[in-house]
């Protein structure tokens, strides 16, 4: 196989780790403004939209940056832990997002959008479950990398 013929990562296709700030920083602009969302996040730090974007691009195929400099994703997990996210917070989270990738102008290619729009409706129910009063521990250890067209059949 060529370099040419090699499929890129949606880390690569969505523009790296520029385009992901670029991201985060857009969304906690509307969390931040968000009668619904403002109060889970009232104490969040101010650098958490840049954790978050290298969360994503560990998560999208890129550098693994997040595991290395900040925990992986047991620290993930630990931000999340005992949070109670509501349903309906979670919705909002997802909409919020959907609305800062317009916002940012990523990739609108339906493909694209498929496979991002899939792992965040995947990434934040796990997150929402993960919130709860009592939630058991997770099998799992590492960042969940997400690529094109991947189902997470058993996956946590």
């Amino acid at each position: 196989m060529t370099d040419q013929d090699r499929v890129p990562t949606l880390y690569e296709w969505v523009g790296g780790a520029e385009a992901l700030e670029r991201l985060t920083e857009a969304f906690y602009a509307r969390v931040r403004k968000d009668e619904m969302l403002a109060p889970l996040f009232a104490h969040m730090d101010d650098d958490h939209p840049q954790h978050v974007a290298t969360f994503l691009g560990e998560v999208l195929g890129g550098p693994t940056h997040y595991t290395e400099q900040h925990g992986g994703y047991p620290r993930m997990l630990s931000r999340h832990r005992g949070r109670a996210i509501k349903p309906e917070q979670r919705a909002r989270w997802v909409e919020l997002m959907l609305s800062a990738m317009d916002e940012v102008g990523l990739p609108d290619d339906a493909e694209f959008r498929s496979a991002f729009v899939g792992y965040i409706e995947f990434g934040s129910r796990r997150a929402m479950a993960n919130s709860q009063p009592g939630a058991g521990p997770t099998r799992r250890t590492t960042i969940k990398t997400w690529g094109w067209g991947e189902g997470v059949p058993g996956e946590e």
